[in-house]
């Protein structure tokens, strides 16, 4: 029975990083305000190494339309506005020789429609993975030896609500981002 518990917490700890993902992948689409975490993924050279840029800068969100990026040294203010050039965000930097300001340009339609895209795909992946913890969980229950058929089913019963509760979990936070994306 032991074995039991010990295969529907594996299934619910890989179901639950599957959620956890989705979350940190949606706050990397951006809905057309300004966010701290549109440029968490920036890397700045800094001093001959690569460094995210919240260990060079403080990032902070003045406005809705606004990332103020201020180095707390400012000889990294080129390493940082060319990291950010680099890391490909459609963002033009300005620099003022103090901070460098992204100003987040407002979302065209066709944009939107990419992001929503983007977002459906990163939720139809999380269900996949919800899917295959599943999948994994059935294997190893089959592998034990000395227990009932019926134990089995219940468990599998237990395991595919799980499943259930997890993708319905992904639907719902792929419907609200997909609502906060094409909110204009």
């Amino acid at each position: 029975m032991e074995d039991i518990e010990l295969i529907i917490d594996s299934v619910k700890q890989d179901m639950d990083s599957a959620i956890k993902h989705l979350e940190y992948a949606f706050l990397k689409i951006r809905a057309g305000r300004a966010s701290a975490s549109m440029v968490q993924d920036v890397m700045v050279e800094y001093y001959g190494a690569p460094t995210p840029l919240n260990q060079v800068a403080n990032v902070s969100i003045p406005d809705a339309m606004t990332i103020a990026i201020q180095p707390w040294d400012r000889t990294a203010i080129n390493a940082i506005e060319k990291g950010i050039i680099v890391s490909n965000l459609g963002f033009a930097p300005s620099n003022n020789g103090e901070l460098i300001i992204l100003n987040v340009p407002p979302l065209t339609e066709e944009r939107r429609r990419e992001l929503a895209k983007q977002a459906k795909a990163e939720a139809e992946n999380t269900k996949v993975v919800v899917r295959n913890a599943r999948q994994d969980g059935n294997k190893e229950l089959k592998k034990l030896d000395g227990v009932s058929e019926d134990i089995i089913k219940g468990v599998e019963g237990r395991i595919q609500e799980l499943t259930d509760t997890y993708i319905k979990k992904a639907d719902e936070y792929f419907k609200n981002k997909e609502a906060e994306i094409m909110k204009v």
